[in-house]
């Protein structure tokens, strides 16, 4: 079996997800049993504006923008940590094959691929011609996957992640496109582009373009339990399964032993904010969509979290305790540096 082959055969994978596939959450979906993790959609305009900078104080690399914020401060566009390095996916949106090339090449040394959005369809994506914009310009399409796979190091994984097209036809088509240019692997989330996520995905059109191709494919939509990881891979062939909506509800879908309790998710997630001195905005984001998905937000812990401004009011809302907050900071190495200050957003 290949190195591209056996990276993405049965995996369970943590799909991207704007805002919420931050480095917090892609460090629990892994303890949880997650194999392969992809970053939120990163745009290349934004990771182009960025420096790697190496947070010595958190053993952290850090992609900040070279421009300071309205409050002062150089904003994280993508932050990873080495152990990471063998199961993470970077995801860009671009639909530009040099614009693409230069953010791979960026963070090449601190993934494991990288993953073209060619599905998403916001307006966050495809107003600068990514995301599902691509699924109608197989020649664009062919020109970015392409130059990702002759100019990356071979070691880096170039994949991309699609929706199905009007027709069967038309989506076999595509995927035989994306096959040609070398790919390891690409991603098929199970649903047209019109429809939305309450509506069911399509497992068995699916099926049709797994057979259609010899790469490994990543089955994509509908995936509620850790027993579906299983169930659509055996219903339509894929090499492997990616789990979204449902780890947003509650991260330990990716558990054999089945979902924790949504509270007890939810302490486990702050943990990992507290411990990384993860950014409030982000952490008060995760856990709105936690306790949408479980209390909701109009009672005291909600009224509570919307008005928090440090990680302390936070961990005080939840009663989780306030000396895990920057508890992953090396010992050794606790000094101010360059690098602590940029990374330092709120």
């Amino acid at each position: 079996m290949d190195a591209a082959r056996e990276f993405y055969t049965n995996k369970n994978i943590l799909a991207p997800m704007v805002r919420v596939c931050t480095m917090p959450t892609r460090l629990q979906a892994t303890e949880y049993g997650a194999d392969i993790v992809y970053s939120e959609e990163i745009l290349d305009y934004s990771l182009m504006r960025s420096k790697r900078v190496e947070n010595h104080a958190f053993g952290t690399v850090e992609f900040v923008n070279t421009k300071e914020n309205s409050s002062g401060f150089r904003d994280v566009i993508f932050q990873t940590i080495p152990e990471e390095r063998g199961r993470l996916v970077l995801q860009l949106g671009t639909g530009d094959a040099t614009r693409a090339l230069k953010c791979a090449l960026l963070a090449a040394k601190d993934i494991s691929a990288v993953d073209i959005n060619m599905g998403c369809p916001l307006k966050f994506s495809t107003s600068s011609g990514a995301g599902s914009a691509l699924l109608k310009k197989p020649e664009q399409v062919r020109d970015i996957m392409t130059t990702l796979r002759r100019n990356l190091p071979s070691e880096v994984h170039v994949t991309c992640k699609i929706r199905l097209l009007e027709t069967t036809e038309k989506t076999i088509e595509l995927a035989r496109v994306i096959e040609a240019c070398g790919v390891s692997a690409f991603g098929v989330h199970a649903r047209y582009v019109s429809q939305r996520p309450r509506q069911p995905a399509h497992w068995d059109l699916m099926k049709h373009v797994v057979e259609s191709v010899s790469c490994p494919v990543i089955a994509n939509g509908d995936v509620f339990k850790h027993e579906d990881f299983e169930r659509i891979k055996s219903e339509t062939g894929a090499a492997s399964a990616m789990c979204g909506r449902a780890a947003l509800w509650n991260l330990s879908v990716f558990r054999e032993e089945g979902l924790l309790p949504a509270r007890e998710n939810l302490n486990n997630i702050l943990k990992k904010c507290l411990e990384w001195n993860h950014t409030v905005k982000n952490t008060k984001y995760l856990l709105r969509e936690l306790l949408i998905k479980s209390t909701g937000l109009e009672n005291e812990e909600g009224n509570a979290l919307n008005k928090s401004k440090t990680l302390e009011e936070i961990a005080r809302t939840f009663e989780v305790p306030e000396t895990l907050i920057g508890s992953k900071r090396r010992e050794h190495l606790k000094r101010p540096c360059e690098e602590d200050a940029l990374s330092l957003d709120s």
